[in-house]
């Protein structure tokens, strides 16, 4: 089996992605490449190889005339479309040895996937830092804004992921969403979600629950609240499903309670309206307690 660590470094703040070859008789890795990418054209995987911007499992070069390597690693960059600017800061709230602790902007994805990989937070504090190996501990969504934590020493990653798994880290989110008098709260939400079919959607179903979510109003204006959400899980998309579910939806949700059309890659005018307000832990190093704050604010609706 290929080593997992990167061959080669991370470049413009972007780390190397690497794909596993099947074993296989094909008569050069060219040839494979044509096959399982055939999207990608025969141009670009001949520019490629020629240029020497495909790595083995070693870290070196291989070229059009390389053999086909089964069941080893080779290692590439992504090459990806220009990607829409986001025009909003992301100001690093803490900073020490091992953490980096930033106030995530809405829109901005915390690390590269899909079609955002330049324009992810952790790109850019990469570049911002100098800190080539800086990792993600955990993940907000695109859409949600707020407080997230980045681990700048690969050796304490572990430690600090580790205190998510054990449920050792208490969140607390603040959310915009309908207003409705008949729902007593607060109230702790408890249900099993899973992942729709053909969707990333997620969905409420019989079964024991594998989500909780505790909701308390902070305050009201006309048809619409603010509330406070504090999961004691940390399932994809549980706040917006939970509160989707009890009829009081997050104001601006693009999926819940229905998927809507996508939007313009450069409108940012309807910002989903949840908010990662805190988080709070005790550091598994030097054991202090640590609380860390966004200094954001959700905007209500113009017709509140």
């Amino acid at each position: 089996m290929s080593q997992r660590i990167a061959p080669i470094p991370v470049r413009d703040g972007i780390a190397p992605s690497f794909l596993h070859l099947p074993a296989g008789d094909w008569e050069s890795l060219f040839a494979f490449l044509l096959a399982r990418f055939p999207h990608v054209g025969e141009e670009a995987w001949r520019a490629r190889l020629a240029s020497g911007d495909v790595y083995d499992h070693e870290g070196r070069p291989h070229s059009l005339a390389s053999p086909y390597p089964a069941n080893r690693r080779i290692w590439y960059y992504r090459d990806v479309p220009r990607e829409t600017p986001i025009p909003f800061d992301a100001p690093i709230l803490y900073r020490d040895e091992r953490l980096v602790v930033a106030d995530k902007p809405h829109f901005l994805a915390s690390v590269p996937g899909g079609r955002h990989v330049h324009e992810t937070l952790l790109t850019r504090l990469r570049l911002a830092l100098d800190c080539p190996k800086l990792t993600a501990i955990h993940r907000l969504d695109r859409e949600t804004a707020g407080v997230i934590l980045y681990c700048a020493d690969a050796d304490c990653r572990g430690g600090y992921q580790t205190l998510f798994q054990d449920r050792a880290v208490v969140k607390a989110y603040e959310a915009i969403g309908r207003y409705d008098p008949q729902l007593a709260l607060p109230l702790t939400r408890e249900s099993r979600l899973v992942e729709e079919a053909d969707s990333f959607r997620m969905q409420e179903v019989d079964g024991a629950p594998n989500s909780v979510t505790r909701i308390e109003l902070i305050e009201r204006r006309g048809a619409y609240a603010r509330y406070r959400l504090t999961p004691d899980t940390g399932k994809k998309h549980q706040l917006r499903a939970h509160l989707s579910a009890l009829g009081i939806g997050i104001v601006d949700d693009p999926w819940y309670p229905a998927l809507l059309p996508d939007k313009a890659a450069d409108d940012f005018s309807r910002p989903l309206r949840l908010l990662a307000r805190s988080i709070a832990f005790t550091d598994p190093f030097d054991g202090s307690y640590r609380v860390y704050q966004s200094r954001r604010t959700l905007a209500w609706p113009d017709d509140a």
